[in-house]
């Protein structure tokens, strides 16, 4: 019995030792891995960094005259923001201002020359022009949330129309097909609201919520949600 025993026992020692060894190896692939894709997130960030600050300093450059005069602003995000409603629609109507419309004229090929240029047209994934509303409704609403579909449909109408005029400008009419790949229209009714002083405990500000903005999405934010779902899945096999 002593004999059987102990051949059993030097059968399962390389056992163990062989399990040791390639529980090993898993955690060194595993961690090797991981740093490499490390490396590659931070390689992302700093180009997405570097790539947001260029393209920022290139629009504020393109457009550091003419902001002031379009009562527009530019964002630390790259969004540009028209914000005076008197300007762009009547109220409750979804049909272009002529002095918006003398604005986009003015706008449309700038935007265009700092997109489509060499430096940044690789870095594009989508430009969307975003509608937004105040949350109030003068067409006697019966509900906040009837007020809310209004607004949707109220904004999604305007957003449609900018980009139809956007698309029918002589320098968009140059890059059609390119444009057609990444410019969208999306009306947000009054989801993304603007607070008096910028703070939420603060009453939203109607007239300053009611805006339109045309929002750049370069394509690191895709990579970097790749790369964390590619971590996420690593995890799991080694769980």
């Amino acid at each position: 019995m002593e004999e059987e025993y102990a051949e059993g026992q030097s059968y399962w020692i390389p056992m163990a030792d062989m399990m040791t060894g390639l529980m090993l190896v898993f955690m060194l692939v595993a961690v090797s891995y991981m740093v490499m894709v490390q490396q590659t997130t931070t390689l992302i960030v700093q180009e997405y960094e570097t790539t947001r600050q260029a393209l920022k300093q290139a629009l504020q450059t393109e457009f550091s005259e003419k902001l002031k005069q379009w009562d527009a602003e530019l964002l630390g995000d790259m969004t540009l923001k028209f914000k005076n409603p008197e300007v762009l629609f009547d109220t409750g109507k979804a049909t272009l201002k002529p002095e918006f419309k003398l604005i986009l004229d003015e706008f449309i090929p700038k935007y265009l020359k700092v997109l489509n240029s060499e430096k940044f047209k690789s870095s594009i994934k989508e430009v969307r022009i975003e509608g937004h509303t105040s949350p109030r409704w003068t067409k006697g609403a019966a509900s906040t949330e009837e007020a809310y579909f209004k607004n949707m449909k109220l904004s999604q109408e305007r957003t449609r129309a900018t980009l139809e005029y956007v698309l029918s400008n002589p320098d968009a009419r140059a890059h059609i097909n390119w444009l057609r790949q990444v410019i969208t229209a999306n009306g947000l009714s009054s989801s993304h609201p603007i607070h008096i002083g910028g703070l939420e405990s603060n009453p939203i500000d109607e007239t300053a919520s009611q805006r339109v903005e045309f929002r750049i999405v370069t394509n690191s934010e895709e990579r970097l949600a790749k790369i964390a779902e590619s971590i996420t899945e690593t995890k799991n096999e080694f769980k």
